[in-house]
């Protein structure tokens, strides 16, 4: 979320600025021009009129954050049981609301964001808190604990106070936050967020990071940095369920990349769920693992084509409180199996109650080179946001690269409409987008999303385009809407939009990830401009007109675009691009 708004707010200045050199690249659109006009860029970089949709585990509050002008944002608490009546409206004074959820059933936990000015310095002051459904009672996510600063580190401090370690879920009052000030080193507490009162439960350490509660609201993981005759490893370390001692169970050094970390634990407390890539796999699988006996169990959930590792969806109702309720896995966007009937149902019927049906596609698992039919989305998806502990009340989201979320309350059997976030985008004048794949000059098969601007409008192409290289390069994209918008402004303009996942990509596996080692501006830059050349050879791509647009290692990226010899492109924009690599 905090990344999302920064990368915005620089949209912001560079969409006033790009907005002509779109239209002077992109040439003249067809007839049919008049309609569906392209969207502007206030109407991307401009608030959300809702978002951040969720409700509470009682089910009878649903929380936003709303919009009335595209400016302000507000905290907007409606009833469940009576929509007649208009939401509770919490409105910022001096701050801009983040994001919000809930930590208890009458209890919000809200981020916020403000300009701080010392001196010639300007920046940004992001800072949790916590208040009751009305905004009465705000109180910092962590209060004071009497650790003291000097002056210099208070400043500091301002700026990361503390991170929600587990909102304890089967805690009627509590939860466990990290203090991330100076003189906190890192301790742990658990923070009565009616009275305020902290107790420190477990003493931190610039060693440890990702400190993980087992069910009982126990801190029993965590994981060390450390370094090893100058190789960088990560250790998952787990308390004993006997002796509560720490003891280190796996380590995994950088350059392997075979991380084996706990993702969560069971009602059993000598059984936790970890993600790893065992036995020579492409792909991470979810294992359970025990603790006494350092070893590995069967996988618990794995995926043939996709990464199947990241998360294990758990009930919170008192009566099974740890029950697996779904696994998440990494296919053209995060999607969830879920194991538990209804909501198992309840998921597939959204797509006939919506409208939205999956196309499928011909796959080649760039690791195995296995290939298959999968179903994915076509345009437009739905799925469970969050939900009551008793199912019986469900906010759902309807979305794709084309459609703002729109989001639904399900209860009764019956779907109301709560609002769209964009409701002012027409979305017939965004451009269509696909999962593909095509192959690198070596036989690699790459991944990519790519975008093509409304037929109706700029007609068959070939099109001006643009590749899109993510940052990282450790890093993905996923296939949905986009808040910060880039994509579609410019498909919306006539331009078609390629975002490779080339090799060094995280996400799809061992093999493509691991094949961009020691690659940068060289067979990484490959996968690129094969990308450009399997679209003119589609017809997609006019050769004549080729930009590439990308930040941090995307802006790296387009930098080497720019000095290759033999270039098939006509313009390149950097943004924070690493230009000096020794550096």
């Amino acid at each position: 979320m905090r990344i999302a708004l920064r990368l915005t707010l620089v949209a912001a200045f560079l969409f006033a600025g790009l907005a002509g050199a779109a239209s002077a690249l992109a040439g003249q659109p067809t007839a049919a021009a008049a309609a569906h006009a392209p969207p502007t860029p206030r109407d991307f970089t401009r608030a959300p009129a809702i978002s951040e949709v969720s409700i509470s585990r009682d089910g009878k509050h649903i929380v936003a954050l709303t919009s009335p002008d595209g400016d302000k944002v507000n905290i907007s608490v409606w009833r469940t049981d009576d929509f007649s009546k208009p939401p509770t409206v919490i409105a910022a004074t001096r701050i801009r609301f983040l994001d919000v959820s809930f930590l208890k059933n009458d209890r919000l936990i809200v981020t916020t964001i403000q300009t701080l000015t010392v001196g010639p310095t300007r920046g940004h002051l992001i800072k949790a808190y916590v208040t009751d459904l009305e905004g009465k009672d705000f109180r910092p996510l962590l209060p004071d604990t009497g650790v003291k600063s000097s002056d210099i580190e208070e400043f500091y401090d301002r700026f990361s106070e503390a991170t929600l370690i587990d909102p304890l879920a089967n805690d009627p009052r509590a939860v466990l936050v990290r203090d991330n000030r100076v003189n906190g080193n890192g301790d742990i507490y658990r923070v009565d967020v009616y009275t305020g009162s902290a107790e420190r439960r477990e003493r931190g350490s610039e060693k440890f990071d990702n400190y993980q509660a087992d069910l009982k609201g126990e801190i029993r993981a965590k994981q060390e940095l450390g370094f090893d005759n100058g190789k960088m490893y990560i250790a998952q370390w787990i308390k004993n369920p006997d002796t509560g001692a720490w003891e280190e169970h796996f380590r995994s050094y950088a350059r392997d990349r075979t991380l084996s970390q706990v993702v969560a634990f069971t009602t059993d407390p000598n059984i936790v769920y970890v993600s790893s890539v065992r036995g020579g796999s492409d792909k991470a699988a979810l294992y359970e693992y025990d603790i006494r006996k350092k070893t590995f169990g069967e996988p618990v959930f794995a995926h043939a084509l996709f990464e199947a590792g990241g998360g294990v969806l758990q009930s919170t109702a008192p009566g099974d409180f740890g029950r697996v309720l779904g696994f998440t896995y990494d296919a053209e966007k995060t999607r969830v199996y879920w194991v538990d009937d209804k909501l198992a149902a309840l998921d597939k019927g959204l797509g006939s109650a919506l409208g939205v049906t999956p196309v499928s596609v011909a796959w080649t698992d760039p690791g195995t080179g296995k290939t298959a039919r999968i179903g994915v989305m076509d345009g437009v998806g739905a799925g469970i946001r969050s939900w009551s502990d008793d199912f019986s009340s469900v906010v759902v989201a309807k979305s794709g690269p084309k459609l703002s979320p729109e989001y639904f309350l399900l209860r009764d059997g019956k779907l109301m409409s709560l609002g769209r976030s964009r409701p002012w985008i027409d979305p017939a004048s965004l451009g269509d987008t696909r999962l593909v794949e095509y192959p690198a000059r070596d036989g690699l098969m790459i991944p990519a999303f790519l975008t093509t601007p409304p037929a109706a409008r700029f007609g068959p192409g070939p099109y001006p385009t643009l590749v899109e290289p993510h940052g990282g390069p450790w890093a993905r994209d996923n296939m949905g809407w986009d808040d910060i918008g880039w994509v579609q402004y410019f498909a919306s303009h006539g331009y078609a939009v390629l975002q490779p996942q080339f090799r060094g990509s995280e996400g799809w596996g061992q093999k493509l990830w691991r094949a961009g080692d020691g690659q940068w501006g060289q067979t990484m830059q490959d996968d690129k401009d094969d990308g450009v050349k399997w679209l003119v050879a589609q017809k997609i791509a006019d050769p004549a007109r080729v930009a590439m647009f990308g930040y941090s290692y995307g802006g790296y990226a387009a930098l080497a675009a720019a000095i290759r010899p033999n270039g098939l492109y006509q313009c390149a924009i950097s943004g924070a691009g690493a230009g000096d690599l020794a550096s």
